[in-house]
């Protein structure tokens, strides 16, 4: 258990940061097959090793040794609910559906967009994948200089380095359901 849950929040920290193993090997002095080996939930490193591998991933200590203290195993959210993490002008408002999952390697959201919200200037990057999909009203992605309009059913998904950006176009409110691995600190 313990093995598997150290290993396990190493490689999310690793892949949150977008370092591969050489990369963080070489910022921690640490050996690739030795951070392989402790991801793979095959050792537990010494206290000496996991302080130089917080230490390059800016994380304390007590990160890797202890489970959250608000953390389940099962979140259940009954329609309509949620935890509400981003308000932004009244345009913007996104809900979680996984807070308070422990160690979750995804994070799910429904995104409720006021008529005309945007994601702003200038396209967004970032690691890892994201799956949208709408569920009321539509909403018009650029990916990549190219074009998509989705309505009420249609989803899309791609690799968040790809340069991106939303628009809900229509004089009414669209509810956006977001899938984004790895989760977002929020």
């Amino acid at each position: 258990m313990v093995k598997k849950l150290i290993g396990r929040k190493l490689k999310t920290s690793r892949l949150k940061r977008d370092k591969t193993i050489q990369e963080l090997a070489e910022m921690s002095r640490v050996s690739s097959n030795m951070i392989s080996r402790i991801e793979r939930g095959l050792t537990i490193p010494s206290v000496e090793i996991l302080m130089k591998l917080a230490d390059a991933l800016g994380l304390s200590l007590s990160y890797f040794v202890e489970e959250a203290e608000k953390g389940n195993n099962v979140v259940f959210n009954p329609t309509g609910q949620g935890e509400p993490i981003f308000f932004f002008e009244d345009k913007h408002q996104i809900t979680s559906l996984t807070q308070g999952l422990r160690d979750p390697g995804f994070s799910v959201f429904v995104d409720t967009l006021e008529p005309y919200c945007d994601s702003g200037e200038g396209g967004m990057v970032h690691t890892g994948e994201e799956f949208a999909m709408v569920l009321e009203g539509t909403l018009d992605f650029l990916i990549e200089g190219e074009e998509y309009h989705l309505e009420k059913g249609d989803s899309i998904s791609f690799k968040a380095a790809m340069p991106h950006s939303w628009k809900n176009t229509q004089n009414q409110q669209a509810k956006i359901l977001w899938i984004v691995s790895p989760p977002p600190n929020v």
